[in-house]
C-alpha cells in the first residue's frame, strides 16, 4: 500500500534518501484526511530545519495543516510547480515531492518508520 523505497514519519510525511539528500512529501493517508488540497506554503531554499520542525503548510477545503521535516537538513530545492498546482498532491501523493533536504544528520533515518510500520498506524 505504501511505497517500500522510503521512510515515513508519524506526522505522515515520507522521505526518499539518496546521496545525502532526501525528497519529502506527504502520504496518501495524509492527503485523504485533508481532502482537496487548494494551497501549499513551502520554505525558501537555504532554510535549515531540524527533524520535527514545521517547514510549511498545506490547506484543503476541510483543514489547514502544518508540514513537518522528517529529518534535519538544509532545503536544497523546492517543488515550485507543486505550489502552483497543489491539487497534484491528491492525485499522486507519493510522487509529489515538496522539498529536497541536504541531510545534516543521516543517522536520524533510524527514527523513521518502514512502510509496514507506517501502514500499522495509518491503516
Amino acid at each position: 500500500m505504501y511505497p517500500t523505497d522510503r521512510k515515513y514519519s508519524k506526522d505522515h510525511e515520507w522521505i526518499t534518501i539518496a546521496g545525502g539528500e532526501g525528497r519529502v512529501g506527504i502520504t496518501d493517508y495524509a492527503q485523504k484526511q485533508l481532502g482537496d488540497v487548494v494551497f501549499l506554503e513551502l520554505p525558501d531554499v537555504g532554510r535549515k530545519l531540524k527533524a520535527g520542525e514545521v517547514f510549511g503548510g498545506i490547506e484543503s477545503v476541510k483543514a489547514v495543516s502544518e508540514l513537518f521535516a522528517p529529518m534535519s537538513g538544509e532545503v536544497a530545492a523546492v517543488n515550485s510547480a507543486l505550489a502552483g498546482k497543489p491539487e497534484t498532491v491528491n492525485k499522486d501523493p507519493h510522487g509529489s515531492w515538496m522539498i529536497v533536504l541536504k541531510l545534516s544528520n543521516p543517522a536520524e533515518e533510524k527514527d523513521l518508520l518502514t512502510d509496514e510500520q507506517y501502514a500499522g498506524i495509518a491503516g
